[in-house]
């Protein structure tokens, strides 16, 4: 019992009280807004912001977000996640191995799982792809792409620190176009999006904060 107590004390430490307050303030905006926004079938401020941007943006990009969305579904972005998870198993890097296969399917439950079932908003309509289905707040996409991309970032930059200004400018570029992408199709409202995000930045943060303290115990003393 003592260890326990002893690991989350010092993983409240490693979270910090910013990070703290965030997940607090996140915890309170689902809570307070989830079931607000799920019971309004036309919010005028979300329905305002797609019309906007499918406006804005003209017919060229708009294919090229489109692409952009297909690729980042769950079939290329598994993919995408066995290659890094390979990649750590083949450098024998377990700690980092665990942390990601931890952030990852726990952001996929979190999310796809627990408050999607729970809201259960509906996506917007006259949707551009055929295959978009599903409950839409908060989006998974916006959280998915927050933990899997930078969390990964910062665990490889960790081993190779020259490559951490490409990887985080890289990672940031696409999970942008990202988020656009959701927009553009209509897959997602922006409030899904904000929510989506901001969620994935909490468990972001405790997935780091476990892994330091899982590095500062095996450390030699």
């Amino acid at each position: 019992m003592r260890t326990v107590l002893s690991l989350a004390r010092l993983w409240l430490q490693q979270l910090g009280p910013w990070r703290l307050a965030f997940g607090a303030l996140v915890a309170a905006a689902l809570a307070g807004l989830g079931p607000r926004l799920a019971s309004d079938r036309h919010p005028a401020f979300d329905e305002a912001v797609l019309e906007r941007i499918h406006g804005a943006i003209p017919d060229g990009l708009g294919r090229l977000l489109l692409l952009v969305y297909q690729l980042s579904g769950v079939h290329v972005t598994a993919f995408l996640v066995l290659a890094v998870l390979g990649f750590l198993t083949w450098r024998r890097l377990w700690a980092e191995l665990a942390c990601l296969a931890v952030g990852t399917a726990g952001i996929l439950l979190i999310v796809d799982r627990w408050l999607k079932p729970l809201f259960d908003r509906a996506r917007p309509s006259d949707r551009l792809l055929e295959n978009i289905s599903g409950r839409s707040f908060p989006s998974g996409h916006a959280a998915g792409s927050v933990v899997f991309y930078f969390l990964t970032c910062t665990l490889l930059a960790a081993h190779y620190p020259k490559l951490r200004r490409p990887l985080f400018l890289g990672s940031s570029a696409w999970v942008a176009l990202v988020w656009l992408s959701t927009l553009y199709c209509r897959a997602h409202w922006l409030t899904d999006i904000v929510a989506g995000a901001s969620l994935g930045y909490v468990w972001l943060s405790c997935c780091l904060a476990g892994f330091a303290v899982w590095e500062r115990r095996r450390r030699p003393a």
